[in-house]
């Protein structure tokens, strides 16, 4: 079933973070996975949410994304990421 990564990311060092943005493609890519959205404006339609920066990714189902996370060569971007920016990261299933 597809999966689908959905992030919530506050960048508080736009320059350090610039290595993690240059560096996820191949690792989403080398597990199947494809951006949706990637930044870009967006309009709160209801509630009180505030998103910040808003990145969703579709996987080919959720094994996918908590491979990702799992493979070694994401340690050192997940540990850039940690210390530029703020994450709130969920991954839900598709309706396929």
């Amino acid at each position: 079933m597809t999966a689908y990564m959905i992030v919530d990311l506050d960048v508080h060092d736009p320059e350090g973070f610039a290595a993690y943005r240059d560096g996820v493609p191949a690792l989403v890519s080398k597990h199947g996975g494809q951006y949706i959205v990637r930044g870009g404006d967006f309009d709160v339609l209801e509630g009180e949410w505030q998103p910040h920066r808003m990145v969703m990714f579709q996987f080919p189902n959720r094994q996918a994304v908590h491979n990702m996370f799992a493979d070694p060569d994401y340690a050192e971007l997940k540990a850039l990421r940690e210390r530029t920016a703020k994450s709130n990261i969920i991954v839900v299933d598709g309706m396929d």
